[in-house]
C-alpha cells in the first residue's frame, strides 16, 4: 500500500487536478465525485461526507448522512485527460458518520465474506473473464464487424480499440493476460491475471469503465449487457476460482484423476446446491434470462464436468499437474453483476459445501443440452432459475443469501429485483404489438 506522501507526490510530479472517489451502489453501478489535491488529507484521514439517500440501495432520508474514506491501495493515475487536465482515482469503503463501515455498501459485504474464508485458513482468488460488445452507437445494437472466434484483423474491427484498452487498464495497474474476438459477431473479450476477490472485484468495476469510456473516445460504444442481440451468444462472465491456504493450492491434490482435492470437490458441491438461490445475485437483470437458455454455450443445468462446457461448473486442465493452474470455473455469472456480491455469494456457497462435507455428485460429460428430460432427471440434474421473478423468488426465501448480503442489502436488493421484474411483466413490447395486434 503506497503511503499518503507518495501519493501527495505523484499528484504534483503529475500535475493531477482533480481525484475521483468512486464507489459502488447495491446494482454495481459506478457512482464517483470529484475532489481536488487540496481536500486529500482530510479524505484519507475522516473521509468526505456525502448524501447517501439518492445512491440506489444506500439509506433512507433520516439516515443519508455518510462518508466515502479513499482505500490507499486503489490509488491510480486516469490515463487520460479532458482538456489537459489530469485526474486520479480511489476506490472508497462507504461509513457512517461514527466511521464504522456502512452496511449497505457492497464492498464491505465482500470484505465480511474474504475475511470469513480467511478465518477458515483460505486466500480466495478469482478470475473472471468478462465478455462484451462493441456496437456503433448506444440507440440499437448496430454490430462493427462478421468475425467470429480468435478472428484476427482485418476481421476484427475492434482490435485496435481493444488494445488501446489494455494499453489503459494496465497503466492502471491492472494485469492483462490476454485478448481476442468472442464468437459473436463485434462480441470480444479482454482476460485479467488472477488476484484476491476484492482487489478483483475493484478490478471490474475499472475494467468496464475503462473499456465503455476508450471506446467512447473511438465513437464506439460498449456494452455489458448479457444478450442485446437475439440469436447470437450472449455475454458471459465466467469465474475462475481457488482457495489457497498460504502458498498452497487448497484445490490440488497430485494423485487425483483431476487434481482436485476433497476441499476442492466440497467447494464445487456447495456451488451446486446453492446456485438456484444465488442466481439473482450472479444474473440480476431481466435480460440475463435470455443469455441462460439451451444453444448458446451459456449454462442453464446445475451439473459440473472437466471438459463440458454445457456444464455449470467445468474444472479446466489446461495445465494438468500444476499446483497453481488447479481451479474451478463458474460459467453462469453475466458482466453486468455486482461484482462485489457476485464474488461474495459464490465464495461463501463454496466455504459452505466445505463447511457442510458435501459429496460431490458424479461428473457430466456429454452435452447436456442434448440430453432428454428424462436422462437428465437420472443424472439428478437440476435447471437454473428460468426468469428473474423466479430467481428473485428462490433468493428471497435464502438463508445463504441473507446471511452473505446481510439484511440491509438483501432486502434492498429483493425489492429492486421485485419492481424490475414487475416493470417488465407490465410493459406492452413491440414483439407482443407485431405478433398479436394484426390479428386480435
Amino acid at each position: 500500500m503506497p503511503t499518503t506522501q507518495e501519493i501527495k507526490r505523484i499528484i504534483k510530479k503529475q500535475d493531477v487536478r482533480y481525484i475521483q472517489c468512486w464507489f459502488s451502489d447495491v446494482l454495481g453501478n459506478l457512482k464517483s465525485f470529484s475532489i481536488t489535491p487540496g481536500e486529500l488529507d482530510v479524505a484519507i484521514k475522516e473521509g468526505m461526507g456525502f448524501d447517501g439517500s439518492s445512491i440506489e440501495g444506500f439509506a433512507r432520508i433520516e439516515e443519508s448522512d455518510l462518508l466515502a474514506k479513499p482505500d490507499l491501495d486503489t490509488f491510480a493515475l486516469i490515463p487520460w485527460s479532458e482538456n489537459g487536465r489530469k485526474s486520479a482515482r480511489f476506490i472508497c469503503d462507504i461509513l457512517k458518520p461514527n466511521e464504522e463501515p456502512y452496511e449497505g455498501d457492497p464492498r464491505y459485504v465482500l470484505r465480511r465474506a474474504v475475511d470469513k474464508a480467511k478465518s477458515a485458513g483460505f486466500i480466495f482468488y478469482v478470475g473472471p473473464e468478462l465478455e462484451y460488445f462493441y456496437f456503433k452507437s448506444s440507440k440499437k445494437p448496430e454490430i462493427i464487424d462478421r468475425a467470429g472466434y480468435f478472428d484476427g484483423a482485418p476481421a476484427d474491427l475492434g482490435e485496435a480499440v481493444r488494445e488501446k484498452t489494455i494499453e489503459a487498464l494496465q497503466s492502471m495497474g491492472i494485469y492483462v493476460e490476454y485478448s481476442h474476438h468472442e464468437v459473436a459477431p463485434s462480441q470480444h473479450e479482454i482476460d485479467l491475471r488472477y488476484d484476491n476477490g476484492l482487489a478483483m472485484a475493484d478490478k471490474v468495476m475499472t475494467y468496464r469503465f475503462v473499456v465503455k469510456e476508450i471506446a467512447r473516445q473511438n465513437e464506439l460504444y460498449a456494452t455489458f449487457m448479457p444478450k442485446p442481440v437475439a440469436g447470437i451468444n450472449g455475454s458471459g462472465m465466467h469465474c475462475h476460482q481457488s482457495l489457497f491456504s498460504g502458498n498452497k493450492n487448497a484445490f490440488y491434490k497430485k494423485n487425483d484423476k483431476r487434481n482436485l482435492s476433497d476441499k476442492a470437490k466440497q467447494y464445487v458441491a456447495g456451488l451446486l446446491k446453492y446456485m438456484p438461490e444465488i442466481t439473482s445475485v450472479l444474473n440480476q437483470w431481466v435480460n440475463s434470462y435470455k443469455r441462460l437458455v439451451p444453444g448458446y454455450e451459456a449454462p442453464v443445468y446445475v451439473a459440473w464436468g472437466q471438459k463440458n462446457r454445457s456444464a455449470l461448473v467445468r474444472v479446466p486442465n489446461y495445465k494438468p499437474g500444476k499446483e497453481k493452474a488447479s481451479r474451478v470455473e463458474l460459467r453462469s455469472p453475466d458482466p453486468a453483476a455486482n461484482p462485489y456480491l457476485c464474488f461474495s455469494v459464490m465464495l461463501q456457497a463454496g466455504l459452505k459445501g466445505i463447511e457442510e462435507k458435501l459429496k460431490l455428485i458424479a461428473p457430466v460429460e456429454e452435452n447436456i443440452y442434448e440430453m432428454n428430460e428424462k436422462a437428465r432427471e437420472q443424472a439428478g440434474i437440476i435447471s437454473l432459475p428460468g426468469s428473474l421473478k423466479e430467481a428473485v423468488g428462490l433468493t428471497a426465501k435464502s438463508r445463504l443469501a441473507k446471511e452473505v448480503l446481510g439484511e440491509h442489502i438483501f432486502s434492498k436488493f429483493v425489492e429492486n429485483k421485485r419492481i424490475e421484474w414487475d416493470k417488465y411483466r407490465t410493459h406492452v413490447s413491440r414483439f407482443e404489438v407485431e405478433e398479436y395486434l394484426p390479428v386480435l
